[in-house]
């Protein structure tokens, strides 16, 4: 009876054993294996989303990653301010000379240059103030002032930063007066203002593109080097700001320049416009570009 017993607990042991061989072991909560990536916050301009590039590129980088993304869309300078103040992990910016200032403080540690596209003056088909006779881009900002009336986006956006700069190059440091006007607002809502006010204004070309059918406004003056819009993808310093997601952001950079990523960003726009919205640069020095 005594070995009977102990045949049978045995056997249970065994069993025991057996199934918990089969069974797979529970994977430890906040594990590699387990634990969703952290959400990526990228900050850049509007131009990059209203002209719908964004919307190409940040689901195929979700699918090969696993990172989510949260765009904020802002001017440039909003943007860079985000990830000054630790609130992004990267941006995505076309104002060269204030993303260096991040750079030089320490607050960027990654900055790779993407690609680039133009400025234009857009303005009613007429040309009121003659600009498209103009000799430079500062001479059609002086006809603009002279006969015209300016939509300036006054978002502290890298656009308005290329616009303050060309007025003091036309000796307008603070253009003021019922022909200019502060929308205050992104890239695709000034040119509709503009639109409707039948106004000049400066964009970025593939804004204007993705936009055209929408909007009563010309291409009027472009092919200026001065007006070549570079964008550079920057990570945040996590030895500045320990929260950021570095690991997602060094990732998406990668991503924009990768050759598939730089690929699509050829090809973007030239179905629908018949020309790209923007050129792919990684690799390149600022000097190539335009040339």
């Amino acid at each position: 009876m005594l070995r009977s017993t102990l045949n049978l607990g045995l056997i249970i042991i065994a069993i025991a054993a057996l199934l918990a061989a089969c069974t797979p072991a529970a994977v430890p909560a906040g594990s590699p294996d387990q634990a969703e990536k952290p959400e990526l916050i990228l900050a850049t301009t509007t131009s990059t989303r209203d002209s719908g590039l964004l919307d190409e590129l940040i689901p195929r980088f979700e699918a090969q990653t696993g990172y989510k993304v949260k765009m904020i869309a802002v001017g440039t300078g909003q943007a860079l301010a985000l990830g000054e103040e630790g609130n992004a992990d990267v941006i995505l910016a076309h104002a060269p000379a204030a993303e260096m200032v991040l750079m030089e403080k320490g607050i960027g540690k990654d900055r790779l240059l993407v690609m680039h596209n133009d400025f234009v003056l857009v303005g009613p088909a007429d040309d009121p103030a003659g600009i498209t006779a103009a000799s430079d881009v500062v001479d059609a900002f002086t006809k603009i002032a002279s006969g015209g009336v300016f939509v300036s986006r006054g978002d502290d956006s890298g656009t308005h930063k290329m616009e303050i700069n060309l007025w003091k190059e036309a000796g307008l440091p603070d253009p003021q007066g019922n022909w200019y006007l502060d929308t205050g607002q992104g890239m695709g809502d000034t040119l509709r203002i503009a639109s409707e006010k039948q106004g000049y204004t400066l964009t970025d070309r593939g804004t204007y593109l993705a936009l055209r059918d929408t909007l009563e406004l010309d291409i009027l003056y472009h092919g200026d080097r001065a007006l070549l819009n570079i964008y550079h993808v920057m990570t945040i310093n996590p030895e500045q700001h320990p929260a950021v997601n570095y690991d997602g952001a060094k990732a998406f950079a990668e991503f924009m320049v990768a050759a598939e990523t730089q690929n699509l960003i050829e090809e973007f726009g030239v179905e629908q416009f018949g020309q790209p919205l923007f050129f792919p640069d990684a690799g390149k020095s600022v000097d190539q570009l335009g040339s």
